[in-house]
């Protein structure tokens, strides 16, 4: 079909629009890629020249910037652990069984999920934390975290549950087989691509956070680190760029290597396996 010129000329301008906001878009990520490598502190983007690894060497010279990233692998870990753990077999019996209101319970949950990890609770978690005595521990970041993301989680997952027909699981017992048997046969490799959004989901929520861990932590040998990098920046508050830029790298590394390993695991088929 022949285009007509005022179309041809929308053409144009759609086309040229959508170049400018993805250029706004692209320029800061390819700073990032650069600026690592920059021996001067530059924010422009310039190719550097010369080429050089310093900024990482100055970096893992840092004990305390790399027994962070040790940290925040811990947390981060515990608390995907805890949450995907707890989520799937909440929701699980949340969906199998027939209490009444579960719907309701659900929703409540979810809706006052957002204010336990949020800064107006801060204050009754931080006298929780204290009272019982676990204050400057992975284990109190990693509880108050499950605490904040399993309603969510259980939300995510009963869908995925739900989506299961119960025949399935009655045939299986049927066949001879636990109720236990049959959750961890027939329900529980259905639901895994669901896991799999909540342990990611969970993960990146609890790689990134601050508030949470600056709190609850005192000793800089626990300190994340989302709260580590702080520490390339001077006593005047200004960023050291080029070190910034290089630990900013290695920050994200693990959640783009997440990323990647789920999409070539499951290549973003998020669905079960079981059709009704």
């Amino acid at each position: 079909m022949k285009l007509t010129l005022p179309a041809y000329v929308g053409r144009i301008a759609f086309s040229a629009l959508a170049a400018l906001i993805g250029a706004i878009f692209a320029l800061p990520l390819i700073w990032f890629i650069f600026a690592p490598f920059n021996a001067r502190a530059e924010l422009g983007l310039a190719i550097p020249d010369p080429w050089t690894l310093s900024n990482f060497a100055t970096v893992f010279g840092n004990s305390y910037a790399v027994q962070a990233l040790w940290n925040s692998f811990i947390q981060a870990t515990g608390g995907v652990i805890l949450v995907g753990a707890a989520a799937t077999l909440a929701a699980y019996a949340l969906s199998r069984s027939s209490v009444p209101g579960k719907g309701a319970v659900t929703y409540t949950l979810l809706l006052f999920s957002s204010v336990v990890s949020g800064s107006a609770a801060m204050v009754p978690i931080f006298l929780i934390v204290s009272a019982m005595g676990i204050m400057d521990t992975h284990i109190a970041v990693i509880l108050t975290f499950a605490g904040g993301l399993l309603p969510t989680a259980m939300f995510i997952l009963r869908d995925f549950i739900d989506s299961i027909p119960k025949s399935y699981e009655e045939s299986a017992m049927v066949a001879g087989a636990s109720p236990v048997q049959a959750f961890f046969d027939v329900a529980l490799p259905v639901i895994r691509p669901g896991i799999v959004v909540v342990v990611v989901w969970a993960f990146v929520n609890i790689w990134g956070s601050f508030l949470i861990p600056f709190i609850l932590l005192r000793s800089s040998d626990n300190m994340p680190a989302s709260v580590a990098i702080y520490s390339f920046y001077s006593e005047a508050g200004t960023p050291i760029v080029t070190l910034l830029a290089a630990y900013a790298l290695i920050y994200s590394l693990p959640v783009v290597a997440l990323y990647l390993f789920v999409s070539w695991k499951f290549g973003f088929r998020f669905f079960g396996g079981i059709k009704a």
